[in-house]
This record gives C-alpha cells, sequence and structure tokens, in this order.
C-alpha cells in the first residue's frame, strides 16, 4: 500500500508552533509595552490573525493521523484571515472591534479545543487535560474582554497581551501533544475487492 508523504504535516505543525511562538512574544511585548499606538496595535493583530489563519488552513489540508489538532481550522483559518484583513485596512476604532472580536474568537476557539482536547482523552493522549484547562482559562479571557468596558487603552492593551500569550500557550500544547507524524503513513483509501459469497 502507497505511503502519504509526512513533509506537509511537518510543515503544519513547525508553522504551528512559530505562530505560536509569535503569539507568546506579541502577548508579552504588549504587556511591557502598554502605550503602544491603535495603529500599532491593529496592525500587529491583523497581521498575526492572517499568519495563524494560513497556518490553520495549511494544517486542515496536512490530514495529520489523529485528525484532532486541525479539524475544525478550515471554517476557523477563513474566519481568522478575514478578521486579520479588517484590523489592518480598518483602523479607526479597532479597539472596540478588537476586543469584541477578539474575544468572540477565542472564546469559540477555546470551545473547539475542550471538544478536541476531550477526544484526545479517548486516542489515549495523556496530556489531554493540560489542553483542557488552559482552554478554560482561555475561555474565560475570552469572554472577560468581550464585555470588560471601555476605558484606559493601556489596561486593554495589557488585557489583550495576556489573552495572546495564553492562546499562544495553548496552541503550542495543542501543536506538541496532539499533532503526531508518522513516516510511513497511509493513504485514507484503501483498494479492495469484495464478492459475495
Amino acid at each position: 500500500m502507497k505511503s502519504r508523504s509526512a513533509t506537509p504535516i511537518r510543515i503544519a505543525k513547525g508553522s504551528y508552533i512559530g505562530v505560536s511562538i509569535l503569539l507568546c512574544i506579541a502577548g508579552i511585548t504588549m504587556m511591557c509595552l502598554p502605550n503602544l499606538s491603535v495603529n500599532v496595535i491593529g496592525t500587529l493583530f491583523g497581521i498575526l490573525m492572517i499568519g495563524l489563519g494560513t497556518v490553520k488552513l495549511l494544517g486542515f489540508f496536512s490530514r495529520d493521523l489523529f485528525r484532532l489538532a486541525f479539524q475544525y481550522d478550515l471554517q476557523f483559518g477563513i474566519l481568522l484571515i478575514l478578521f486579520g484583513a479588517v484590523m489592518l485596512f480598518k483602523t479607526e476604532n479597532v479597539m472596540n472591534f478588537l476586543t469584541v472580536a477578539l474575544g468572540m474568537l477565542i472564546t469559540a476557539d477555546c470551545l473547539f479545543k475542550l471538544k478536541t482536547s476531550i477526544e484526545a482523552k479517548h486516542f489515549g493522549i495523556k496530556n489531554w487535560w493540560l489542553t483542557f484547562a488552559l482552554a478554560i482559562i482561555n475561555g474565560v479571557l475570552g469572554i472577560t474582554i468581550m464585555f470588560w468596558p471601555q476605558g484606559a487603552v493601556t489596561t486593554i492593551t495589557i488585557i489583550l497581551g495576556v489573552m495572546l500569550l495564553a492562546d499562544g500557550i495553548l496552541n503550542l500544547c495543542v501543536a506538541i501533544s496532539m499533532i503526531k507524524i508518522v513516516k510511513h503513513q497511509k493513504v485514507d483509501v484503501i483498494n479492495a475487492e469484495y464478492r459475495e459469497i
């Protein structure tokens, strides 16, 4: 039986880890430099969301072995790319849009990751509980930012930084524990002949 190349999943996993690290760095930067201009914040988030959306699409089409990490990423990847494009080209009132839209995106992503972690438990993945716990924490942060009263931009920037850092850690956990690379993975379609007896 023909083996499938592991190159697409290697690229997807490496890209997922890379973008997750960038999310962590961006989160730390926003916490340390809360006085960034609104335009810089909008551009930063736009680039990050387009990058993350692209990686999610790469992952979806890579056909990883367990089909856990990227199973919901076709729709979510497209949504993130659209969200990133809005952030890049519509910088006016960016903070109001950002807090609500990002809160909703992170909350939705956490719901998908909760389901993924439960499925990972059934697959026998030992660290499923870590993804579960991090998804709950991220979900609480997402809901919090959606209903956060509009106030000082510096405070919102710090909270957004915490959210980015938490989301980056969650994505790293998913990438490391749930994306498995098998060198000689078989293709999905099995050619067989059947006869009635």
